[in-house]
């Protein structure tokens, strides 16, 4: 029972959902917080209980209150049918796919989509008979021109987590439905906060919690929340693959989201304060933020989008390999890390190739992705100054 009965608290503010929905302390002795439910076994007290399978939980790996009430502030957020909680941001991108697909079918992929998305698509996809086509990220309505007969899926990704580009969600969603295919959209970066995918047209929102729901960078997650026609088979595909989140890790999902719009807000200004500043330094050929007014989709992100995430990338100008690790291993506040969006700053540099085929990179010079955390912004700033000086002596 992940819908919105379960502490649903429809038409209050953002904040407030984040702050009251999916807990019911009344059903927990007056506790303020669901706790942690670990559990397979759930017992039955009768014949006639066990075989009308009627009761709120029959088994504990299809959920139970930690799990349920993280699910249920998800699809308030998302104004989404219903929402199921799974074990990782990548298990949400194959469950909603696979619950799209069966063998012989097709699916378009954005070239800006997350790598790991794409090597499901290009290894157990293709070996269960699924082709996979990747296309441009600003494609929009020229979509419509690659859809086949049998494309049952467009995965989206806006903005693309390494290049940012920003897709045309309504026109993507009205090409896919027109193609007889469904679309699902990864939410992360800017998180429902900012952006509602599922009011724009997609069918399916997709997200690695293990990002801004988590906040901590200390446990992983995924989400998935559907219209009402997709929900069936996203829940069947769920299931019959064992997909299962921890009560454990469920709750540190739910503590995470309790602060997600204070998180998300501050996470936004410094961010964009410290792009703004990049703009103007040396070395500095273009910052991939779109919520600047000179990146190429800013319009179509005031269009569809309220806010921006914490991500974005940075292209200096073309330097050796030791400038690049000039800048990174200098580095005292922003550290080198996979995944993101924690209360930690974090740079990585970006290679390119393999990963771009629709649409290849093309940029001259070296490419980094900045996460910028709850540092002090003008710490971070010196700290990203320093490193422009080495990598430019070090050229």
């Amino acid at each position: 029972m992940n819908d919105k009965k379960n502490g649903s608290i429809s038409g209050a503010s953002v904040e407030t959902v984040l702050t009251h929905g999916g807990r019911e302390p009344s059903e927990q002795f007056g506790f303020v917080n669901t706790p942690v439910y670990r559990g397979s076994t759930v017992l039955f007290k009768t014949l006639a209980d066990i075989e009308a399978q009627q009761q709120r939980y029959l088994y504990g790996r299809a959920g139970n209150p930690t799990t349920e009430g993280v699910e249920a502030i998800v699809t308030e957020l998302e104004g989404a049918y219903r929402t199921r909680l799974v074990p990782s941001g990548l298990a949400a991108i194959t469950i909603a796919l696979l619950s799209c697909v069966k063998a012989g079918d097709d699916v378009l992929v954005s070239d800006s989509a997350y790598e790991p998305g794409r090597v499901f698509c290009d290894g157990f996809l293709a070996r269960m008979g699924v082709t996979t086509r990747f296309y441009d990220p600003r494609i929009g309505s020229g979509l419509a021109a690659l859809m086949q007969p049998n494309t049952r899926a467009v995965l989206a990704e806006s903005p693309g987590s390494l290049t940012f580009e920003v897709q045309d969600v309504p026109a993507l969603a009205k090409a896919a439905h027109d193609g007889g295919a469904r679309l699902i959209v990864d939410n992360s970066w800017a998180s429902p906060l900012y952006h509602q995918p599922l009011a724009l047209g997609a069918d399916l929102v997709v997200h690695a919690g293990t990002k801004m729901f988590v906040g901590h960078s200390d446990a992983f997650a995924g989400t998935i929340s559907t219209t009402e026609a997709a929900w069936a088979d996203v829940e069947r595909t769920r299931a019959q693959l064992g997909f299962f989140t921890s009560g454990d890790d469920a709750f540190l999902v739910a503590r995470g989201l309790r602060t997600l719009a204070i998180r998300m807000k501050e996470h936004q200004e410094r961010a964009l304060d410290i792009a703004g500043w990049l703009e103007g330094q040396d070395e500095v050929m273009q910052v991939l933020h779109p919520a600047l007014p000179a990146h190429p989709d800013h319009a179509l992100w005031q269009r569809d989008f309220t806010g921006s995430g914490s991500l974005f990338s940075v292209l200096l100008a073309p330097a050796p390999r030791a400038s690049v690790a000039a800048f990174v291993d200098g580095l005292e506040l922003f550290t080198m890390g996979y995944s993101w969006g924690g209360f930690e700053s974090l740079c990585t540099p970006v290679k390119l190739g393999k990963n771009r085929t629709a649409k290849p990179w093309t940029a001259e010079g070296n490419l980094f992705r900045l996460h910028v955390g709850l540092e002090g912004v003008e710490d971070l700033k010196a700290d990203l100054k320093a490193a422009i000086d080495r990598y430019a002596k070090a050229r």
